[in-house]
């Protein structure tokens, strides 16, 4: 089991209520995690059932992971602003966890709305030379945001059901930059019943490479 904590960071427009998840058996983290939820005035929280799946997708894998709440929802002060504040909020985010875990690479995921947000940080932090260690995208909002280019080892798992997001937008904004996608075969836009292939998916093409078998095995039986 891996141990969770709640915590308060001032944000943009108020408090921003957030969870720290921990790796699991109380190991040393590995790496710093930062999840971000779908629409918020669609029902998005941090404890959607998809940004759950990649924080304990994350925490498997050896990382410390962070959820919060974005403007507006649960006990996060503000009202929505379209992306802008969210990232800016994301950003004070990464700011305090690469505070709190100093010299740990930086993952950044996201599902649908989240997508947007971590595609803007992600931009961010190229910009000012700390760039994320890498991106994973779920269900990418592509042509209902503006998403940025995201680098060519980006993880993207999308449904192939999808009728929020077409994969048809997906395809369309990925052939310029020549960046393939994981389909997943009958999945809608909230993975109904195929959460797994989220989890199974990030663990082999994350590469265990740096974990021993045992730890190898001990992440994937999580």
């Amino acid at each position: 089991m891996h141990m969770s904590e709640k915590f308060t960071l001032a944000g943009g427009a108020g408090n921003i209520e957030g969870v720290l998840d921990y790796p699991r058996d109380g190991a040393a983290p590995r790496g710093v995690a930062l999840v971000a939820h779908p629409h918020p005035l669609y029902g998005g929280t941090m404890d959607n059932k998809v940004a759950v799946t990649l924080m304990r997708t994350f925490a498997s894998l050896g990382y410390v992971v962070a959820r919060i709440n974005f403007r507006g929802v649960g006990q996060s002060e503000g009202v929505h602003d379209h992306g802008q504040g969210e990232t800016d909020d994301m950003a004070i985010l990464h700011q305090w966890m690469t505070e709190k875990f100093p010299g740990l690479p930086v993952a950044l995921s996201g599902f649908s709305f989240g997508t947007y947000v971590q595609s803007q940080l992600a931009q961010r932090l190229a910009a000012a030379g700390t760039p994320a260690e890498r991106l994973v995208l779920v269900g990418a909002a592509a042509k209902k945001w503006q998403l940025a280019d995201i680098p060519a080892d980006t993880i993207l798992i999308h449904g192939e059901q999808d009728d929020t997001i077409p994969l048809a937008d997906v395809l369309d904004w990925l052939r310029p930059q020549d960046i393939p996608v994981i389909v997943i075969p009958g999945a809608d836009h909230f993975f109904h019943r195929k959460l797994g292939h989220i989890k199974s998916w990030v663990m082999q093409l994350w590469g265990h490479a740096d974990l021993t078998e045992a730890e190898a095995d001990a992440a994937s039986a999580d």
